[in-house]
């Protein structure tokens, strides 16, 4: 049965329930904006390896080699957990135990001193930490309907999504001022053998326990699926692809959705991930000035997010996502021809306006299209799909980089979104959003 023909709940969540969601989103904000994109992530490149070159590679080639196994591990295992959750009723308890594997990992990161010899372990951890971030999240997004009606599940997403946006914002500014900027930090903690950063990191552990307990207590669990899809591991695999069968020749709509989202879902990641890099290379931008860029980044992504949020559901969440795909490739191309810190910074904000609502509408999207009972498997195979064309914008990127110039690479993360766009123009909206989009107007 298809999402479509579903009958979700039409009564109304307690907004305390949805505020107990969203600030596990707050609180897991700390691994993408801390540990990946501003502060751990920038330290193993320049901190731990520095000018060495371990086995003739640059500590970037090896970052990306980690991603690269904790990629492909992710494409393997994701969509077999989500629907072990869904058939089990282990939602919740899914995502508590990675959530606490992504805590573990935070606070083992204190032992990366900066040593070229920590490099391994820092790979090794950063690969891991990204692998159940990325199952946790899984989980995380089928909770989606649980606190949500199909009148206010655009607004919900929105919500979650600025909250991890907002929770990164003030995360970064508590651990720049308080460790990152003095010579003598909080307790004492100085920038001997990379001290500072590695404290943030178990800070930001504590950060991520305290804020995303309130999704245990409040969102209960799911009750377990149909006896027949409570199988073993290597069934759950052979279930998986008959699954994947059917939806293709139940609602192929589905499948393409899957893809055109894996597309520009890479483009949005490679915002983030090469933002901060032409910031400093291309723009002129001090090395300094760039966490707080971050800071500002994420602000304008989070009130994005809120507003079209709402937006969102009177128009229906594809509208969202063309607009903001649309927003996104202009602001590359007008990237193109800037020149100095000043027009970069009003213009990359204005890129950075587009990614919150992009990822909140994709994600409410999809949980309009899921079947009643499968979100986990469904979100698994959105993770999936995701991780499959991941190489695409960070590829494209580095090649036109490599043949013209780092600005010049913009135009692979622009080709990238683009090719995104044009293949959603191939999806229909859900039918049970275009009712929604009626009901509420």
């Amino acid at each position: 049965m298809s999402a479509a023909t579903t009958a979700p709940s039409t009564i109304p969540v307690a907004r305390w329930r949805v505020a107990a969601w969203a600030f596990w989103d707050w609180g897991s904000s700390a691994w993408n904006a801390v540990i990946v994109s501003f502060v751990f992530g920038p330290y193993v490149v320049r901190g731990v390896v520095g000018d060495a070159r371990p086995g003739g590679l640059s500590a970037n080639t090896w970052v990306g080699i980690s991603g690269t196994v904790a990629g492909l591990l992710i494409l393997l295992v994701a969509p077999v957990t989500g629907q072990r959750s869904d058939s089990g009723g282990h939602r919740r308890r899914n995502l508590l135990v990675w959530s606490a594997l992504v805590l573990a990992v935070m606070v083992a990161m204190f032992g990366v001193r900066d040593e070229p010899s920590y490099l391994w372990l820092a790979l090794v951890l950063l690969g891991a930490g990204g692998i159940f971030n990325e199952l946790a999240g899984v989980s995380y997004n089928a909770m989606l309907p649980q606190v949500s009606t199909p009148a206010t599940i655009g607004r919900v997403s929105g919500f979650g999504w600025s909250m991890g946006y907002f929770g990164g914002i003030f995360l970064l500014l508590i651990c720049y001022y308080g460790f990152i900027e003095p010579d003598v930090g909080w307790f004492g903690v100085g920038n001997a053998g990379g001290l500072d950063i590695r404290t943030v990191a178990v800070f930001s552990a504590v950060w991520f326990a305290v804020f995303g307990a309130a999704v245990f207590v409040a969102v209960p669990e799911v009750p377990p699926g149909p006896a027949q899809r409570r199988v073993g591991i290597v069934d759950s695999y052979r279930l998986l692809v008959r699954d994947i069968v059917a939806l293709w020749h139940r609602d192929r709509n589905a499948v393409r959705f899957l893809i055109a989202s894996a597309l520009y879902r890479d483009g949005l990641a490679a915002v983030f991930s090469f933002g901060a890099i032409l910031a400093v290379s291309v723009y002129g931008m001090a090395q300094s000035t760039v966490l707080i860029f971050g800071v500002a980044a994420n602000v304008v992504a989070a009130l994005g997010a809120l507003a079209l949020g709402r937006v969102e559901d009177r128009v229906g969440p594809r509208r969202i996502i063309m607009i903001s795909l649309v927003g996104l490739i202009a602001s590359c191309l007008v990237l193109l021809f800037v020149r100095g810190t000043p027009l970069f910074w009003v213009f990359g904000l204005a890129l950075c306006l587009w990614v919150g609502p992009a990822q909140a509408s994709s994600r409410s999207f999809l949980a309009r299209l899921a079947p009643k009972g499968r979100e986990g498997e469904m979100f698994g195979l959105y993770t999936t799909t995701g991780r499959a064309a991941s190489f695409l914008a960070p590829g494209l990127f580095a090649l036109f980089s490599a043949l013209f110039s780092d600005r010049v690479g913009i135009v692979g993360i622009a080709l990238v979104l683009a090719a995104g766009a044009l293949a959603m123009t191939r999806v229909t909206p859900p039918r049970a959003a275009e009712h929604n989009a009626a009901v509420v107007s």
